[in-house]
């Protein structure tokens, strides 16, 4: 079993930031993802908020980042971590594909997943007519009707997105519009957009196919019946820390708490990124992160090892 200096879960922006940061300190990193580099930025449609960059595309940037790693070289893997164990004081990373790796220092950033509403039907059409990522399955809606639940920056941004795209697009958020002022002026110019605030999602409906949802508003009781071809879902995230629960460092929310160095009640663990308890879930924060995280963890491999 090959041993690593750094080990680092999540292959986001925090990730792989810290997987640059690692490697510029001439230590042996290992880049661990279930899935392909990027996180939650490949399902984002335009980022205009990373300095430097002006608006990209997420998946975009998302190469950008990885192709960054792999000029120096990081040796990058999928594998599911479901534990972490400690063997002495190198860490030992269970894999649920049936491998293993070990590491001196481990970064977790597995970042977070979409929230859903728990609402009758919800799973009935979840991932066929109801989806969490517009980027991904907004095409098949040219022309059509569709639903977007929420009224935070990311149902907002992707709401005009989907506008240009679809038929009509109805928004329906529990509270008001809280994106950015200029995102929500632009969205709520859009001429093929209806804007439901402070109504509460009753079911989603359909036979054989979905046809829409019913809401209540919570200031007058008043119920709607929202008709469309498909819906998507933005109503916040929840951490993807569920494998570290044996390690003491979650929670009550189940987010990882560190100090200002990224550092984990558990020594030689570190986390990153959305996965941490923290004020601003941006891109630029989670790279911020990243990079304190792989500092340290240089630091305590060398006081350690």
């Amino acid at each position: 079993m090959e041993e690593y200096d750094v080990a680092i879960i999540g292959a986001g922006p925090a990730g792989m930031t810290a997987a640059i940061y690692a490697a510029r300190a001439n230590l042996q990193v290992l880049l661990l993802d279930k899935l392909a580099p990027g996180g939650q930025i490949v399902n984002t449609a335009e980022i205009q908020n990373y300095t430097g960059m002006g608006t990209i595309e997420g998946a975009e940037l998302a190469i950008k980042m990885f192709e960054h790693t792999q000029e120096l070289g990081i040796t990058f893997d999928y594998g599911t971590i479901t534990d972490i164990q400690s063997e002495g004081k190198v860490k030992k990373l269970i894999c649920e594909e049936g491998h293993s790796y070990r590491a001196k220092a481990v970064i977790i950033a597995t970042g977070t997943k979409p929230r859903m509403l728990g609402v009758p039907n919800e799973t009935k059409f979840a991932g066929t007519s109801i989806s969490w990522c517009a980027i991904c399955d907004g095409p098949h809606y040219k022309n059509k009707k569709v639903i977007v639940v929420g009224g935070g920056n990311s149902a907002v941004e992707e709401s005009i997105f989907l506008a240009g795209l679809a038929e009509e697009v109805t928004i329906v958020t529990m509270l008001d519009l809280t994106a950015d002022p200029s995102a929500c002026d632009k969205l709520r110019a859009m001429k093929n957009v209806k804007i439901y605030e402070y109504h509460d999602i009753i079911e989603f409906f359909g036979t054989e196919k979905f046809e829409g949802l019913r809401a209540k508003s919570s200031k007058t009781g008043e119920e709607i019946t929202v008709k469309a071809d498909g819906a998507f879902e933005y109503i916040g995230l929840q951490p993807t820390a569920d494998a570290f629960k044996s390690l003491g460092i979650l929670n009550d929310f189940g987010y990882i708490e560190t100090d200002a160095f990224m550092a984990t009640k558990a020594a030689g663990i570190y986390g990153a990124g959305d996965i941490i308890s923290k004020h601003l879930r941006q891109v630029v924060t989670a790279c911020s992160d990243g990079a304190i995280a792989a500092q340290s963890a240089a630091k305590y491999i060398e006081k350690t090892f």
